[in-house]
């Protein structure tokens, strides 16, 4: 179980906005180390993305009314909430934003090694792990637990119930993430 209100706001490398770390791997491995990270970011301001050798990231909006991104020189419009957005994560990415403040759901992940999957969903399913699964908009059940906005629960083997009242972000991990844990 990983709630929301534990996390502590962290400025991101460039020192353009803060971050909030749900879970990584390995633990305790940092901005620098890790073999995967989900986060949620606060962008109050226009201004660059910061970069990450190496990185593959997957960007979901799920507050505020998009972005206008220009990623290692292609316009790309992230103007949908709860809509995954796949680009390089050291590609030079420049953010306009489209009506005041946005909030993203990151995945990020070494390139070359096994990729995580994210997908926003609504309802009842069953998810195998390992699995992360974190609240987006409205209360999400799995099993007997309730996670409220951006609470998260980390499933590390076998089958878990899913209800979403509203949207939950379900990040497939890789197998060789298992041991995962929220970043520190």
């Amino acid at each position: 179980m990983l709630r929301a209100a534990g996390r502590v706001a962290v400025p991101w490398r460039n020192g353009g906005g803060v971050t909030r770390n749900v879970a990584a791997h390995p633990e305790g491995a940092g901005t620098a180390g890790f073999e995967w990270r989900v986060s949620l970011a606060d962008v109050a301001a226009d201004g660059p993305f910061s970069g990450f050798p190496g990185v593959d990231r997957i960007l979901t909006v799920v507050e505020g009314a998009g972005m206008d991104l220009t990623v290692g020189g292609q316009r790309r419009l992230v103007d949908e909430r709860f809509v995954p957005q796949h680009f390089p994560g050291d590609a030079p990415t420049q953010c306009r934003l489209l009506a005041g403040p946005v909030v993203n759901f990151n995945v990020m992940y070494r390139r070359g090694r096994p990729a995580p999957s994210v997908a926003v969903v609504r309802g009842a399913l069953t998810v195998a792990g390992p699995a992360l699964v974190v609240a987006l908009d409205a209360p999400v059940r799995v099993e007997a637990v309730v996670l409220g906005p951006y609470d998260a629960v980390l499933s590390d083997e076998g089958t878990a119930s899913v209800q979403a009242e509203g949207r939950a972000a379900i990040v497939t991990l890789p197998r060789s993430g298992r041991a995962a844990s929220p970043m520190r």
